[in-house]
């Protein structure tokens, strides 16, 4: 993010608490609080959830947080009530989340262009929030501080549950007599064309297999053939699948049958 700012014409500064390697032209300040607190507009915590607090307390304990600046966190889940001990600063506090998934520095300034991002917090932050995610081609959006985590935890079953569910299919296809890498060579172009069709015509629209065709026979063979675990997230993701065949206007007898067969088969 601070690469991605950095390229959008803002002065950035790094802090942390050990040295590391950063992007270029990036440079990182290293110790407890950072040198330049008092000489910001805009401080960003990026820390872990769990760290925030305890960050927003070091920072508040330096008594160089001053009421003109903003401070925010990139938390997806906590609301900016986590960073309160800096509230007696007077400076406006929230959080800006973005709506990507972030693994490499170098990309991230063109892998935020056109992604979405959450922001909450006390009005002025909410307004400087707004105004960094555009700087840096994010859409954003605002969110009541309450369904943050609600809000995270639909994220996380886009994102990471996704990867999940991909690598049990690389796992079944290979207990199915593939190698590792013939196994994802394979799925990867079926993962391509469902994620083309889900960015169409949205999870309806794109919903295809045994459920949405009313195919009670190959559930069951599906139930018979799985491990146990494998079994057990065949059937709650198969329930799931039922309100999306129930809103395609699959038939309600069918939609009988599937359910006793995904409780039963």
């Amino acid at each position: 993010m601070a690469l991605a700012w950095k390229r959008a014409g803002h002065d950035v500064w790094l802090h942390g608490r050990r040295a590391k390697p950063v992007p270029v032209p990036l440079t990182l300040t290293i110790g407890a609080a950072p040198p330049w607190v008092d000489r910001v507009a805009v401080i960003v915590c990026a820390v872990p959830d769990d760290a925030i607090a305890a960050l927003a307390g070091v920072l508040s304990a330096t008594g160089a947080v001053r009421s003109e600046q903003v401070v925010l966190h990139l938390s997806g889940s906590l609301d900016h009530s986590v960073l309160e001990s800096l509230r007696g600063s007077g400076a406006a506090l929230g959080s800006l989340h973005p709506l990507q998934t972030l693994v490499e520095p170098e990309r991230t300034p063109d892998h935020v262009r056109g992604a979405w991002a959450a922001v909450e917090g006390d009005p002025r932050a909410v307004e400087t929030a707004e105004r960094l995610a555009r700087d840096i081609g994010l859409h954003p959006f605002q969110l009541r501080p309450e369904h943050k985590t609600l809000y995270h935890a639909g994220a996380v079953f886009a994102s990471n549950y996704f990867v999940v569910v991909e690598a049990i299919a690389q796992q079944l296809f290979e207990r199915a007599g593939l190698s590792r890498e013939d196994a994802w060579a394979a799925l990867a172009p079926l993962v391509r064309g469902t994620f083309d069709n889900l960015t169409r015509t949205g999870p309806e629209g794109a919903l295809t297999g045994p459920v949405v065709r009313g195919d009670v026979d190959t559930l069951a063979r599906h139930l018979r053939a799985l491990p146990d675990r494998e079994r057990a997230l065949y059937r709650e993701l198969g329930r799931a699948v039922l309100e999306l065949a129930r809103r395609r206007g699959l038939a309600p007898d069918m939609l009988a049958r599937l359910e006793r067969t995904l409780a039963t088969g």
